[in-house]
């Protein structure tokens, strides 16, 4: 799976950004998609994801409210469209495919990263 991301930028406090992210090679068995972001001396934090059965979404406390994840399955694609964004917000944003394999005695997941977006809010 190759996952490519677009859409990051700078933007000041308030403004709104919208990350696009297409899927490509083995898509047919991802189970989930989603976005993760990682600010200078923190780690990497899930900020939304969605499955790719029934659309299911979670998101983080951080961004309920502001962030929006969305997908579109004929085009491999996700979604995230960041309003009221905040200073904090700032980071390196990855895009996240995972799949999950469910044997008899284990599971195994496999995650697959694209090579991130920089989002930059200014104050």
């Amino acid at each position: 799976v190759q996952l490519a991301e677009s859409g990051g930028g700078l933007v000041q406090a308030g403004g709104s950004l919208r990350l696009s992210c297409a899927a490509s090679g083995d898509t047919f068995t991802i189970n989930a998609m989603g976005w993760y972001r990682q600010a200078p001396g923190k780690q990497r934090e899930l900020v939304a994801a969605i499955t790719s059965g029934e659309g299911s979404t979670n998101y983080a406390d951080s961004v309920k409210g502001r962030f929006t994840i969305s997908r579109d399955n004929a085009k491999n694609t996700i979604y995230l469209q960041m309003n009221s964004l905040k200073p904090e917000d700032t980071a390196v944003y990855y895009c996240n495919a995972r799949k999950v394999r469910y044997y008899s005695d284990y599971t195994t997941e496999n995650d697959y990263w694209g090579p991130g977006t920089q989002v930059t809010v200014s104050s």
